[in-house]
């Protein structure tokens, strides 16, 4: 791996680290405030808001400017939503801003990788970023809730600025303020990351024009044979893992009795799960075999309907950890395909604005829905059913999908998985 590699992973793992935290961190902030469960569980859409809402100018702005700049800009906005949060705006609000960071984030973090690394090592470099991510998650949301423990908390509060009156006045609000730190040493990270050869894109001349072309490039990648199968399974896959994050928090509450300094540890356990799937298949799998993987995402499907026999703590951290393996080993290599299917169709930064938009718009309507039922009495128990049922259903369908493909479409589909294998071996 080239040197700037180390320093994409770096920046990628303060940020993250910080992502994961601060979500625990939100969530026990509502919750202390006597805010309903709703409220709580609609973090997670409101997350995914801007992703959506502005992905035609995300990519076009991740491909017009060098994108260890364009990611230091997007830490710089996670931070303002950190202090948003503190001082005074209702932390749904605050909580999107930092989401508007992440959206801006993404298109550059993942589109430099088509652009300092060959198609060969993208197996390996997604392996190892999706396992430093998900080593920042279980990090993260154990440090957001131990950030917030009878530990480390009053320690924090302990902390003043002389003559200042901060406001920091609770466990939750002491534990946004440290995590500003980790965000500006992302930051600092950000401006190590060296500008490549790639040549810089023109924004476009009217918000129009980008929407246009953002449009013609998510009906481009859709109608790929190869990367609407990728783009499917990305979607669907990051759709229903960023609910599950909440999801596990609201079981480990009602089958365990777990607060969410100590329910913030099995999600934790998930992640672990995940990065060992993730640093398998990215020594394991080939670009042009990524789609024998399908069939993982059904017997994840059928696994999360498990959650709902689960009473032991000593059987729930093995089944998570499976859980989060088969999730890992599923999303590696199909993500992989689909950069490089974005990359050759699009540029970079478009490619994934689009893999971005449609993920976070399955997070944002899975979200609402959620948080809609549980508004309306939904259990945990019945969330858990209804995600394991949709996972499994979606891809079955997928993998029927796919055969379809290469029956109706053998020339075309052949071809491009030569030109994945081709391109995935030098």
């Amino acid at each position: 791996m080239k040197k700037g590699f180390f320093t994409i992973m770096a920046a990628q793992f303060f940020s993250s680290l910080a992502d994961n935290a601060l979500f625990v961190a939100a969530v026990e902030l509502l919750k202390s405030s006597g805010a309903a469960e709703w409220q709580r569980a609609a973090l997670v859409p409101m997350f995914a808001l801007f992703y959506v809402v502005l992905a035609p100018f995300v990519g076009a702005f991740a491909d017009a400017m060098p994108k260890g700049k364009v990611m230091f800009l997007s830490n710089s906005i996670k931070v303002v939503g950190c202090l948003m949060m503190l001082f005074g705006t209702h932390p749904l609000l605050a909580y999107a801003v930092v989401g508007l960071g992440a959206a801006a984030y993404s298109p550059a973090k993942y589109g430099i990788l088509t652009e300092l690394l060959p198609p060969s090592q993208l197996v390996k470099a997604n392996g190892w970023i999706e396992g430093l991510t998900i080593a920042s998650i279980i990090l993260g949301v154990v440090m957001g809730g131990q950030l917030m423990g009878q530990h480390l908390a009053p320690h924090l509060l302990a902390l003043d600025v002389p003559g200042i009156d901060t406001g920091i006045d609770t466990a939750p609000e002491a534990a946004i303020a440290s995590l500003v730190i980790l965000y500006v040493i992302a930051a600092l990270f950000n401006l190590r990351i060296p500008r490549t050869d790639t040549p810089l894109q023109p924004f476009g001349d009217s918000p129009v024009e980008l929407v246009k072309d953002f449009f013609s490039c998510n009906r481009r990648l859709w109608n790929d044979k190869l990367g609407q199968i990728s783009l499917a399974t990305t979607t669907l896959f990051w759709g229903v893992s960023g609910n599950l994050r909440y999801i596990v928090l609201a079981w480990a509450a009602v089958a365990l009795g777990y607060g969410t300094t100590q329910a913030s540890s099995l999600v934790g356990v998930v992640a672990i799960g995940t990065a060992v799937g993730a640093v398998v298949a990215s020594m394991k799998m080939k670009l042009d075999k990524a789609t024998t993987v399908i069939p993982l995402g059904v017997a994840m499907g059928v696994l999360v309907l498990g959650m709902n026999f689960l009473r032991d703590m000593a059987l729930a951290v093995p089944f998570f950890i499976l859980l989060g393996g088969l999730g890992g080993f599923l999303v590696v290599p199909m993500n992989a395909l689909l950069q490089h299917r974005g990359h050759n169709l699009m540029g970079s930064g478009r490619s994934i604005a689009v893999q971005n938009f449609n993920e976070q718009a399955c997070i944002l309507l899975l979200g609402f829905g959620y948080s809609a039922l549980t508004k309306g009495g939904l259990s945990a128990y019945g969330a858990i059913t209804a995600f394991g049922l949709f996972v499994a259903g979606a891809m079955y369908l997928i993998g029927r999908w796919h055969q379809r493909n290469l029956v109706n479409h053998p020339t075309e589909v052949n071809r491009l998985l030569e030109i994945a294998r081709c391109d995935g071996g030098h």
